[in-house]
């Protein structure tokens, strides 16, 4: 099925809870009462620690992290090491690499990544796109029934990578906020069609809480021989996100890929804050996160805020 582009706010995580009223029958005196509402900013941050050989650092504790948001230290209220959190992912294969245009070997590595990476309580959900997206399953635990869909992954013209990111990460945030998300997208990066801006995509990605996991085949090893500017773009929106970017030169390296993004996945901290300051309406905050023994840390780099109700 094809899905059109929508857009959606950041709403406010915050809730309104009266008191009076949560059982029985309210009075027309209690009904007068105002609302309390209660402001829950709590800010959640997903974190792959990555040694020097590129493999997922286990076994830390919350103590080996230091948190800073606009440069000023923050307390890190909840942590999780190695969570277990159910997790919803979006499978995105561009169906445009002419060049390396092996369909049969597509599906099959994308097959054998969803027998690996989907657990009872997660989904995953199969997209393909070319000149534009379609969705060829719903989010589903079915393991076969996603292989199936995987399968019937058809060559097309063009290709809207930025539309894909856009697709993705709004199908994700319309799932349970607290579940984990990512986006794992196989594409050759030479983007052509795309409704959607850079900026679109970026923001859409960072707004949902996706993890982009990207992984650029090219088609042409040298630089000199192609356009990279769609590779450049979905590397800084990749690193936004937290997620991590692979460049292939062989579409043979694909399996191996999978395997490491599913090893990451089952590797990761969740890190929980109030920021202090607390941040403005509207604003656009920035987050460093990093361990003391200094090996790489991936994360979401900046959030929103969402705009004052008026």
């Amino acid at each position: 099925m094809k899905i059109s582009l929508r857009t959606f706010s950041v709403l406010p995580l915050s809730v309104a809870v009266v008191c009076a009223g949560l059982y029985g029958t309210v009075s027309a005196q209690e009904q007068q009462k105002p609302a309390i509402r209660v402001d829950v900013n709590l800010v959640s941050i997903l974190a792959s620690v990555i040694d020097a050989n590129g493999r997922p650092v286990p076994d830390l504790t919350q103590d080996a992290f230091e948190l800073k948001e606009e440069d000023v230290p923050q307390k890190i209220e909840r942590f999780e090491a190695q969570t277990n959190r159910p997790l919803d992912l979006a499978l995105m294969i561009d169906s445009s690499m002419s060049t390396f245009k092996d369909l049969k070997f597509e599906a099959e590595a994308a097959a054998h990544f969803i027998k690996q990476v989907v657990r009872p309580t997660d989904t995953l959900s199969v997209f393909e796109f070319s000149d534009s997206v379609i969705q060829l399953s719903e989010f589903l635990d079915d393991v076969p029934r996603l292989q199936a869909a995987a399968e019937r992954i058809t060559p097309g013209a063009g290709t809207a990578m930025y539309d894909a990111v856009v697709l993705g990460s709004n199908a994700l945030r319309k799932l349970p906020r607290e579940r984990r998300r990512a986006i794992v997208l196989v594409t050759d990066a030479g983007e052509t069609t795309s409704v959607s801006k850079f900026d679109d995509a970026r923001r859409a990605a960072i707004r949902s809480g996706t993890l982009l996991y990207s992984i650029i085949i090219r088609p042409v090893k040298n630089e000199n021989g192609r356009n990279t500017a769609g590779e450049h773009a979905l590397i800084t929106i990749t690193d936004s996100t937290g997620g991590a970017f692979f460049i292939l030169d062989e579409l043979q390296q694909l399996d191996a890929m999978f395997d490491r993004i599913n090893r990451e996945l089952r590797t990761q901290y969740l890190l929980g804050y109030y920021p202090n300051p607390p941040p403005k309406p509207g604003s656009t905050r920035h987050v460093e996160l990093t361990v003391k023994s200094g090996d790489l840390v991936r994360y979401r780099k900046e959030y929103f805020t969402s705009a004052m109700p008026r």
